[in-house]
């Protein structure tokens, strides 16, 4: 019998147990994602594995109950109904999303279309959901159209940080194919630094939309986020061309 048949004869306690202990490292994950998602991801995944779907299964359910909460947050109006119909299925997505790397992992190991498909899925979402954000604005908040600027330059700024961070993940995998060399150490990151990374944390985004009744509060605190955003990035572009810069030199050996 396969291990994963095992564990799943074994039921749903089994499952998640294997997961939770398995847990791959917390190296450069936010506090929302570190401590609220990947365990509910957990759950759902152990779930999922106990009813025989498939990774990619569970990553068509995320982006269905993520784009449901972006088409709702585009054509509705800004009341707390809304807004916290929105976050849930947001917040559902997004765990959803954790989970379908978790169930491939409990299945012994994920793919190459379904890294694609996950990955896609994501740069659409991060992308939608600004300019959903940028059409209820227009439609509903009084604003001075100058501020309709912030959910474009936000569109743009989550644009630019994903595609960086996948360029320099594939540009390393190459560089260590390349040169026989191993993957990077996995220490975890301190408290200090997964809260540093809440402003362009995607979990916090989506409390935010808790507040989409209050529409001045809301647009404030998206606001700031996306400035954190951006600030965050800035940061991160030093260090990801560093990273760069360093791939292919040869390394140092220790006297």
């Amino acid at each position: 019998m396969a291990a994963g048949t095992q564990v799943q004869a074994r039921g749903f306690g089994a499952a998640h147990a294997q997961l939770r202990n398995a847990q791959k490292t917390s190296k450069g994950a936010p506090a929302y994602s570190l401590y609220v998602n990947r365990p509910l991801g957990r759950v759902f995944a152990a779930a999922a594995f106990q009813v025989g779907m498939t990774p990619n299964q569970v990553t068509c359910v995320s982006a269905l109950a993520t784009f449901s909460g972006i088409v709702w947050l585009a054509a509705g109006a800004p009341t707390w109904l809304t807004g916290i119909g929105v976050c849930l299925l947001l917040v559902l997505g997004y765990a959803l999303d954790s989970a379908d790397g978790q169930l491939a992992r409990l299945r012994g190991g994920g793919s190459p279309a379904g890294e694609w498909l996950d990955h896609m899925f994501d740069a659409a979402k991060n992308s939608m959901l600004h300019l959903a954000v940028l059409i209820i604005a227009f439609r509903h908040f009084d604003l001075a159209l100058g501020w309709l600027l912030v959910p474009i330059a936000f569109t743009v700024v989550t644009a630019v940080m994903f595609f960086g961070m996948l360029l320099n993940d594939f540009l390393a995998r190459v560089d260590r194919a390349q040169h026989g060399r191993p993957a990077p150490s996995t220490e975890g990151s301190t408290p200090l630094r997964t809260l540093m990374k809440i402003p362009a944390d995607y979990g916090v985004l989506c409390l935010v939309f808790l507040v989409l009744g209050a529409p001045l509060v809301f647009f404030t605190l998206y606001g700031l986020l996306g400035l954190g955003t951006l600030g965050y990035l800035a940061l991160a572009l030093r260090k990801w061309y560093r990273d760069v810069s360093a791939l292919g030199a040869p390394e140092r050996v220790a006297a």
